[in-house]
């Protein structure tokens, strides 16, 4: 089964309502919510569900790194990751479903996921210039989503007074 068209289409669509729910999240409850599950479904079904099929498939990942501008990350990564490709994607897997799932958590824990995810995205950037098409309108989206967490926690506990009179409430 090839998954070469499927994955693009998947990562995008999903970045794209990751984006634009960002872009609104601060004013509505429901954007912010819809953007948190599109976060935690693409870090692990487009991320780690996918980088799963491609570790059972036998991919060994040789090449990811050749866009990499120093030459550090592209040998480091041909000569400690690819030998032992088994163990680093498999972390890498862990830290997709963990970051994806943990995402769906309320307060300090999906801060923390958002945070991690944003360091993620940042790093991403170290394998290639490329990456930046995809890195910079992430981070930006999943720093919204972030401020809008704390946003929306703060409301909550607000009294109801407060809260009406701040639109948080209907």
């Amino acid at each position: 089964m090839s998954v070469g068209w499927l994955l693009p289409v998947v990562w995008v669509g999903l970045g794209l309502v990751i984006l634009v729910c960002s872009l609104r999240a601060a004013g509505s409850r429901r954007a912010y919510m819809v953007g948190v599950a599109a976060v935690s479904a693409l870090w692990v079904v487009a991320g780690a569900g996918a980088n799963a099929y491609f570790l059972a498939r036998g991919d060994d990942y040789s090449g990811f790194a050749d866009g990499a501008s120093t030459s550090l990350v592209r040998d480091t990564w041909q000569s400690v990751v690819v030998p032992h490709h088994g163990l680093f994607i498999g972390l890498l897997i862990a830290f997709e479903a963990a970051a994806g799932a943990l995402v769906l958590l309320q307060g300090r824990i999906r801060q923390t996921a958002l945070i991690l995810l944003i360091v993620f995205n940042l790093a991403l950037v170290s394998f290639g210039w490329g990456f930046l098409i995809w890195s910079a309108p992430m981070i930006l989206a999943l720093s919204l989503l972030w401020r809008a967490d704390r946003t929306w926690r703060r409301a909550e506990h607000r009294p109801i007074l407060m809260r009406r009179r701040a639109g948080a409430v209907p």
